[in-house]
């Protein structure tokens, strides 16, 4: 029963990206917050954030942005899946910087809300919003450790 939740709000959260509504995120961080209650065996007015961070649990808006950073870290050094990798473009700089180690992609500029929560958008701002030391790394593991720590440490 519990693992079927937990996968419920894994698909949820990976599917809907940064497509979902404040409103949203709040239901799904108050269901990810019961469910820390429930693994560790706490009582329902316990504060959740220390049970997350015990359990290695990103939130709920951290978990989108870690999964939306390892899909466009897959499609940068796989180019696969063929139709994401047509959404993603790098940016290339007019003339050669010391900030042009670090990949940055191109955001197409949007006029509507709609438009900033597809993949051709969302991805690349959240790539460049990364730390270039992350960025730069070229094995899966070591991006997805590095991500994770450096999310745990904005919360």
């Amino acid at each position: 029963m519990l693992q079927s939740v937990l996968i419920v709000l894994c698909i949820l959260t990976a599917l809907q990206l940064n497509s979902v509504a404040t409103a949203t995120f709040d239901k799904l961080q108050r269901t990810q917050n019961n469910l820390a209650r429930v693994v560790c065996q706490s009582r329902g007015r316990t504060d959740a954030r220390p049970l997350l961070h015990s359990l290695h649990w990103l939130p709920v808006r951290q978990r989108v942005t870690y999964k939306l950073a390892v899909l466009t870290h897959k499609v940068r050094t796989t180019a696969t899946p063929t139709y994401l990798c047509e959404l993603v473009q790098t940016r290339a700089p007019p003339r050669a910087l010391r900030s042009s180690d670090a990949p940055m992609l191109v955001v197409p500029r949007v006029h509507t809300e709609l438009a900033r929560r597809t993949f051709s958008v969302a991805a690349p701002s959240t790539w460049n919003s990364l730390p270039a030391d992350i960025r730069l790394c070229k094995n899966i593991l070591t991006f997805k450790r590095h991500l994770k720590t450096h999310l745990f440490k904005l919360t």
